[in-house]
């Protein structure tokens, strides 16, 4: 592949999404790490789920950071979840 196509994401990136991760309880919420695939590596995205007033809220997190492992992207995922419920909390899904 030339030098072009692989800094521009050009040709063969793989579409494949990347293995589902265990969910995780934080704080009282559900953390599900969904990275995406995108030329080559895994953009950081996340499902949080939570309750608020007994109603089931989701909010979906996508960040602009790529890591080119999936388990790292999925990893980091988690990170950036916990920090937005720390910061955020119940207003994340306002």
């Amino acid at each position: 592949m030339s030098l072009l196509k692989r800094l521009f994401g050009g040709g063969g990136a793989d579409k494949t999404p990347a293995a589902p991760a265990a969910a995780i309880d934080y704080e009282g919420y559900r953390i599900i790490p969904q990275p995406s695939p995108e030329g080559g590596q895994y953009r950081i995205g996340a499902l949080i789920e939570g309750e608020v007033n007994g109603e089931t809220k989701s909010h979906h997190l996508i960040r602009a950071d790529l890591i080119r492992d999936a388990d790292e992207a999925a990893d980091a995922s988690i990170r950036k979840a916990k920090q937005m419920i720390d910061q955020m909390g119940a207003r994340l899904f306002d």
